[in-house]
Parts: C-alpha cells; sequence; structure tokens
C-alpha cells in the first residue's frame, strides 16, 4: 500500500500525536475546517455565475468558463476524496490497528452482535472513533476479517443494526484484497445504516507492508454522501440548471435538483455526454435528457482507482431567460 500524500487547498487538516493513558497508544487528532466545505466556495459561483449559464450559443469561451466550473468542482471533492482515504490509510497503519484481531472472541459473537463485543479490542476501536469524530466526510468505520466477516463497526450503532455479517461479497473488499491497496468501491446503500454510501477500503497488514506483512483485515471507511447532496444543492445556480454526480455505474452520486436527488433510478449511461466523460473526456453538447432538450457539460473525475462523472445541464429554451436576468 502507497501511503498518500495529501494537501487541500482550503482545507485544514492538522494532525497531532498523543498517547491515551489507558492505552498508551499513539492516536491521531483531526482538527478540521469546514472538511467537507466546498473547495470552489460560493463566492467562486456569485462571480461565475454566467460561466455557468451563458452558454447560448455554445461558443468555444462560454463552453471553456463551463468546463472550468466543472474542472473545479472535480478538483475540490477528488480532493476530499483523497484526503478521506490519507485518514484511514494513516489509521491503517498505526500498530494498534496492525496488531492481530480476536478471531476466537469474534467466533463466538458474531451471529449474536455482529461482530465483537463494543468493550472488546478497545485500541482499534478507539481509533476508529477519534478519525470519525473529526473527519466528517467519513460517516463510518469497519474492520472486516480476512475471510468477509465484520469484526467491529464505529458508531457502534452501525455494527449493532448490521443485516449482515460477512461483507465478501462487496466490490470494495474484494477490490482491496486483490489490489493489496486503497479502493474506492463502487456507490452501494448500506446494509447497517440504510442509506447510499461510496465506500473507501484499505488492506491492513500485519507488519504495515503489503510485501512482507500477513493481511489482518480491511479497514472500510463509509463516505456521507448526504454532504454532497447538501453541497451542491447550496450553489446559487440559475433557475433550470442542475449539477449531477455520478459513478462508472451510472448510479447518481448527488444532485443539485432537490426534486430529484430522491430519485435513485434515473439513467444517464445512455447520454453522449456520460459516455464521453467515462472515457475521460470532457465538453460540452446539446442532447435530451429525460425528452427536454438540454444543453450538457460534461467533466470527467478521477476518485481514486474509480471514475465520477460530473454533468452540468440546463434546458435550452432557459437559456435565453437566465441571460436577461
Amino acid at each position: 500500500m502507497t501511503l498518500r500524500i495529501w494537501t487541500g487547498s482550503t482545507i485544514g487538516i492538522i494532525i497531532l500525536f498523543f498517547s491515551l493513558t489507558v492505552t498508551s497508544v499513539p492516536l491521531l487528532l483531526l482538527i478540521s475546517s469546514d472538511s467537507f466545505s466546498i473547495s470552489a466556495s460560493e463566492s467562486f459561483f456569485n462571480k461565475t455565475e454566467s460561466n455557468l449559464s451563458n452558454t447560448t450559443n455554445g461558443t468555444v469561451d462560454d463552453n471553456n468558463n463551463s468546463l472550468l466550473s466543472l474542472k473545479i468542482l472535480s478538483d475540490s471533492l477528488e480532493n476530499r476524496l483523497d484526503g478521506a482515504a490519507s485518514m484511514l490509510e494513516y489509521a491503517a497503519s498505526l500498530s494498534e490497528m496492525r496488531s492481530m484481531p480476536n478471531a476466537s472472541l469474534l467466533n463466538t459473537t458474531l451471529e449474536t452482535l455482529h461482530g465483537i463485543p463494543p468493550d472488546s479490542d478497545i485500541p482499534k476501536r478507539i481509533i476508529a472513533q477519534k478519525v470519525v469524530s473529526f473527519y466528517p466526510e467519513i460517516a463510518g468505520i469497519s474492520f472486516i476479517m480476512p475471510n468477509g466477516d465484520t469484526y467491529f463497526m464505529e458508531p457502534y450503532s452501525l455494527q449493532s443494526n448490521q443485516t449482515k455479517n460477512n461483507l465478501a461479497f462487496r466490490d470494495y473488499f474484494k477490490g482491496a484484497i486483490a489490489s493489496n491497496d486503497t479502493y474506492l468501491g463502487d456507490i452501494i446503500t448500506s446494509t447497517s445504516s440504510g442509506l447510499k454510501r461510496a465506500i473507501i477500503a484499505v488492506p491492513v497488514f500485519a507488519d504495515g507492508v503489503e510485501s512482507s506483512g500477513v493481511l489482518t483485515g480491511v479497514l472500510v471507511g463509509s463516505i456521507d454522501l448526504r454532504l454532497l447532496n447538501k453541497e451542491i444543492q447550496s450553489l446559487n445556480l440559475y433557475q433550470g440548471q442542475r449539477i449531477v454526480y455520478i459513478d462508472s455505474n451510472d448510479t447518481k452520486i448527488a444532485d443539485s435538483d432537490v426534486r430529484h436527488s430522491a430519485n435513485n433510478d434515473e439513467s444517464f449511461s445512455n447520454l453522449m455526454s456520460f459516455q464521453n466523460a467515462i472515457e475521460g473526456r470532457s465538453g460540452t453538447l446539446i442532447e435530451y435528457v429525460n425528452q427536454e432538450k438540454m444543453l450538457v457539460s460534461y467533466y470527467p473525475m478521477d476518485a481514486i482507482q474509480n471514475r465520477w462523472i460530473i454533468l452540468l445541464m440546463q434546458p435550452i429554451n432557459s437559456i435565453s431567460v437566465n441571460e436577461n436576468n
């Protein structure tokens, strides 16, 4: 596993090390300044409202302005995902997290508690609690055994609500095991919270080195997508404009339009803009979205090893109205 170096342009993360007298283990204290607030701040969009809306004739300048705005959104989101991955990688590298799990205890409590008891393997749980407490992007952390059995979840309420004890079927678990590296899984509906999540998985090795260490488990962070929805719904867009984030499997991640945000069945895979972005291209074109003629700007975002797509859409018939406002 390659430890990711992350620097955020507007996000301040200070890592301090301290020892708890109970466990005598070094832990990380993360001090975050609005860590999920948009790096492309609202002031940017206020200054460039014309960049997002005045694409009336599809001119080169107008298209470039829209793509610049999408690039800033993409860079911001990529930066924060890398930040979340960095925190998980650091947590996975700590000696307390790398110590061998209590497999015999798990065998006696897996079916009843969906993992180990809440007062067991406290050093691992404290590390997970610190990350969740100080890093808002990460809604929960799980430690999964090499066979896929859930060892623990934090907050513990997630573990007590878990409906599946073995998660070996999840693509993020398979990806982390196969690659021996950090892996961003497909968008899923969590079996513990019932909410739509993006999952980052990091393999944990006994000596911290994949080439020589024994795999002790997979550390998993659950990214709260509701924050993404809230973020882009707060942008000052013109009437009719809409921004959506989509994963490579055509699953909607976030939507600036509150009316559509709960529609998880909406598909974009038939759009040429989606297909172009999946191939790594960006641009602007006119096509029909939900039977309505739209000007669509598209931009790919490389999220760890995965690819997400950002679309900016506006009905053709609303562009002249917005231009005159």
